[in-house]
């Protein structure tokens, strides 16, 4: 699939992953829909890369419809870039008793109802496509987590999120073939991230020497280059892909 003068929807696009995604996109010559709830940091992404803004709560439908119904009117919907989630941290039973079912079910209604709800949607609007050449209508890549695999002490509501998100990448994948649109999830290891950088250096620094090779931390722009050869290589459908630098999570 050529980038170039197709139009992208990127959750979570206003940082992070999203953003080095949507700006990767807009310098390969795509129209590309930020879709978060950050609407300052959105907007101003937005007006950089010469893209459109949306408002979005991804778990909710009318928002979804909202970010589609903007992508398909810039052109041709090709491709959803799945980033927004978030990542609190509790453990089952701790100091203050039980685990938070608010806070459980707030996790898996973003990351993973989230995700599957602007999957859907999308892929609705991108079986009207004509085929490339290829014969695909779209493409789309989710984001899951290392923590889907090797979840740690406290994540619980998290790797649940993320293993849902790589538990329906078959699936779905296979409910779309027929319509020529491709499903992928990249799950990262341990990115310089916002929710990262709220951290302590120290622990920072010592979540990047824990990683085998290379011994750093992830960034965005890592991110984005393995996002750019999901959608040029219309052989990868249907799987997950680690992009973690060999690491696997001990308990905490």
């Amino acid at each position: 699939m050529d980038i170039q003068g197709k139009v992208f929807i990127v959750t979570g696009g206003a940082s992070g992953l999203g953003e080095g995604t949507a700006r990767m996109l807009a310098a390969n010559g795509a129209q590309v829909v930020i879709a978060d709830m950050q609407a300052d940091k959105g907007e101003a992404v937005a007006k950089a890369i010469g893209g459109a803004f949306v408002k979005c709560d991804v778990s909710q439908e009318a928002d979804g419809q909202a970010v589609v119904a903007q992508a398909v009117s810039m052109g041709k919907l090709m491709g959803l870039i799945n980033c927004a989630g978030i990542a609190p941290a509790e453990k089952t039973v701790g100091k203050n008793g039980a685990h938070s079912l608010g806070v459980f079910s707030k996790t898996i209604t973003v990351n993973l109802v989230g995700s599957f709800n602007m999957i859907r949607l999308a892929a609705e609007a991108m079986c009207k496509n004509e085929p490339e050449a290829t014969g695909e209508r779209g493409v789309m890549i989710s984001t899951a987590s290392v923590a889907a695999y090797d979840g740690q002490i406290g994540q619980a509501a998290y790797a649940a999120s993320k293993g849902g998100i790589v538990g329906m990448t078959l699936p779905i994948a296979r409910d779309l073939a027929r319509n020529g649109i491709r499903n992928m999830t990249i799950a990262p290891g341990i990115f310089g991230t916002p929710m990262l950088f709220g951290m302590p250096q120290d622990v920072q620094d010592a979540l990047a020497a824990s990683v085998p090779f290379p011994s750093r931390l992830g960034t965005p722009d890592d991110y984005a280059k393995l996002a750019k050869h999901i959608i040029e290589n219309d052989m990868l459908n249907g799987e997950v892909i680690r992009l973690d630098g060999a690491i696997r999570l001990a308990p905490r």
